[in-house]
């Protein structure tokens, strides 16, 4: 028996397994248990229609081949029995068990002062209107803006499902080539922003001990410093075995703040771990998105030719599309690049 129909019988096995234990009635009667088996089905959905169109394809290249009367059909059977097993070997790539959770984001300023704090703002907005196209709810979580108008920094919750599997691809260093509107010489100018990118963790993934943390409360500040409201609303967490510090004051409640605060934290150490694992696979996984590469010019921006070009897989689009929210090629291309690495270090 061949690797692929080994892996298609697998396929086949998990997908009955998921079947019946959805017709379970007490997985039913589970609320969280119904919704993981039924994420799963989802999941192994598409595989196993593709194994079922591939059986029935080969079993039609089988009589072709056995009738002198349906032998001329035979190459197209071929054809089409190839195209469907290049389709099933990407299907089944183990997918990263991260990609069905929400998301945070840390958009920050990269080199280029003011111009590169409202190119950050930009970039917040696009990833925003992506949110809204994909049918995910975007929050701002905690937001550092500048005087002209553009961010620091800023931290947001992405929610919907399988937002991470979406949003991965956009951690990195994004450059933008343009004039700033403070530009008299018409010069274009360099500039970039960082974006970091983590699943959102549950308390399941993560277990934090509450004498690792030490929480300040203080009073938050708004821009230029001026104190915003009179109580101690703002909070720091420092997580002392990590040294990972998290300030929220968005919020004018304390409690909102600090369970904020916790959120992003959570995030952060989920995302230390993985990239630890991660860091201890095979030198082929690090090609693999988030493997700690974020430094990385991963995209360009660039005005004067309204062209975005992604340096990952040498796809490029319209500017004005991809800033109104338009990142579905990208994704698609990169997507799809990060199934056939998967593949290939998979089967070396």
């Amino acid at each position: 028996m061949s690797t692929l129909e080994s892996l298609i019988e697998e396929l086949e096995r998990s997908y009955r397994e998921a079947e019946d234990r959805m017709s379970d009635p007490a997985v039913y009667n589970d609320h969280r248990e119904a919704e993981e088996v039924g994420r799963r089905l989802k999941k192994l959905e598409g595989p196993y229609r593709l194994a079922q169109s591939w059986r029935q394809t080969r079993a039609d290249l089988d009589a072709a081949r056995s009738d002198p009367e349906l032998a001329e059909m035979a190459p197209d059977y071929e054809a089409e029995v190839e195209r469907l097993e290049e389709e099933l070997k990407l299907s089944l790539v183990e997918s990263d068990p991260a990609d069905e959770k929400d998301v945070i984001v840390e958009i920050r300023q990269g080199v280029g002062g003011d111009e590169a704090a409202l190119w950050a703002g930009d970039l917040a907005r696009m990833l925003e209107r992506y949110a809204e196209r994909r049918g995910f709810r975007w929050e701002p979580l905690e937001v550092s803006p500048t005087e002209g108008g553009g961010i620091k920094e800023g931290v947001y919750g992405i929610k919907g499902d399988g937002a991470y599997s979406v949003y991965k691809f956009e951690g990195g260093t994004h450059r933008v080539q343009r004039v700033p509107d403070t530009e008299s010489q018409g010069r274009i100018h360099t500039s970039t922003a960082t974006v970091a990118v983590m699943p959102e963790a549950e308390d399941v993934d993560v277990e934090i001990d509450e004498k690792d943390l030490e929480i300040d409360v203080y009073r938050s500040s708004g821009p230029g410093g001026q104190s915003v409201n009179t109580t101690d609303s703002a909070v720091r967490i420092t997580h002392r075995p990590t040294g990972i510090v998290v300030a929220m004051q968005d919020e004018r409640s304390q409690l909102q703040n600090k369970a904020k605060a916790m959120r992003v934290l959570r995030a952060r150490l989920y995302e230390a771990e993985r990239e630890r694992q991660q860091a201890e696979q095979a030198a082929a996984r690090k090609a693999q998105v988030g493997s700690g590469e974020r430094a990385e010019k991963i995209r360009t921006y660039n005005f004067p030719q309204d062209r975005v070009t992604d340096h990952r897989v040498g796809v490029s689009a319209r500017l004005q599309d991809v800033l109104a929210g338009d990142l579905d090629d990208f994704t698609d291309a990169l997507t799809a690049d990060a199934q056939r690495r998967a593949l290939e270090s998979g089967s070396g």
